[in-house]
């Protein structure tokens, strides 16, 4: 990286960091075979962010806000260039009846918005404009809950960061400078076991949490157990905390008895929240797993790549393998991603290092 890279400023990010809102829509999607397919998919990046203003406009107080990312593999049919550092397939972990599984998903759209209504409109344009291109792997409508709780019963999104912090959590600066103002998404959709979940005393379900159910207080560290899951998410490097930012969302379906929680999480570098999944489901030491498994099966699995706001405008110019009608190429080993450029001099509002 040359010293004029160093000083451009990072490019404005998608709206990772926005407020959380009343609802949210989360569509996953495979590109199905094609050069067409991966055509139709940049230019509706590129064309995103008008779409979501035209659908906002009805209510610009509701705060409609949408972002997209990109799995490993669509990521190398969108271009032919390197991919992000941390860009990878989903880390499975598996110990006993515990498994964190990988599902497909080529792209993601997190939709936000105080009204259902516009999240509802926005999702109806963006599977309309896409078409027969893409088939859906999974959609989840979530909503907040009593007073912001999960529906085993506690707050949830506590500890996040806000503001600069936020930003400073989940935006990738020069530790990438080619991807700078991207970021990082991990979701998964666990869906809970409520039945056995409220057997437990109060004090058995805040001793797996780590926190008051009814005040939202942390447990003191004194009678908190090693296990609990606030504990085992909490991670440290150089005596630093390392942040991500949550949006949760509860879910259900009641006539078929599913309960469950969205979770997403926003990071700079996916191995933060890799970190906290492999303490959850594997156990920090190994065996000291979270307790709420017991009670949450996670069902999906993804990683995706969020790239900043001009980045995602200019993939309908930038050149790749679309034309070519080869297969998608195979994802990198996890242990080694690749790094580099994009082609980034090709696209619009990026400036090449």
């Amino acid at each position: 990286m040359t010293s004029s890279a160093a000083q451009q400023p990072v490019p404005e990010s998608q709206a990772v960091a926005g407020g959380l809102t009343r609802n949210a829509i989360f569509l996953v999607f495979t590109i199905n075979p094609g050069a067409d397919a991966v055509a139709a998919v940049r230019a509706l990046g590129a064309n995103l962010a008008g779409l979501v203003r035209a659908v906002g406009f009805r209510d610009i107080e509701a705060n409609l806000s949408c972002v997209m990312g990109f799995g490993a593999q669509a990521w190398s049919r969108l271009t032919d260039g390197p991919r992000p550092a941390h860009l990878h397939p989903f880390r499975e972990f598996h110990a006993g009846n515990r498994h964190a599984v990988a599902t497909p998903g080529d792209l993601l759209f997190h939709l936000r918005a105080t009204r259902m209504d516009l999240c509802f409109e926005l999702a109806t344009q963006l599977t309309t404009r896409l078409g027969d291109v893409v088939s859906p792997a999974d959609e989840v409508h979530g909503f907040r809950y009593f007073d912001d709780r999960d529906l085993i019963g506690f707050v949830d999104g506590t500890e996040n960061p806000a503001g600069a912090d936020a930003v400073a959590a989940t935006v990738i600066g020069e530790e990438d400078p080619d991807f700078a103002g991207g970021s990082y998404v991990i979701v998964q959709k666990y869906l809970h076991d409520l039945a056995g979940w409220n057997k437990l005393s109060t004090e058995d379900q805040e001793r797996i949490v780590g926190r008051q159910k009814l005040n939202d207080i942390e447990l003191d560290d004194a009678v908190k157990p090693s296990y609990a899951h606030n504990v085992l998410t909490s991670i440290e490097e150089n005596g630093e905390k390392l942040e991500i930012l949550r949006d949760n969302m509860p879910f259900g379906n009641p006539s078929r008895g599913e309960y469950g929680t969205y979770f997403i999480g926003y990071a700079r570098a996916a191995s933060t929240i890799e970190r906290m999944l492999e303490n959850m489901f594997l156990g920090d030491p190994l065996g000291n797993y979270d307790r709420l498994l017991d009670f949450s099966t996670a069902v999906t699995g993804n990683l995706f790549f969020v790239p900043s706001a001009p980045m995602l405008e200019s993939l309908a110019d930038a050149p790749g393998p679309a034309a070519k009608p080869s297969a998608p190429a195979e994802a990198p080993d996890i242990a080694s991603p690749t790094t580099g450029s994009l082609n980034i001099g090709s696209l619009r509002g990026i400036a090449a290092s």
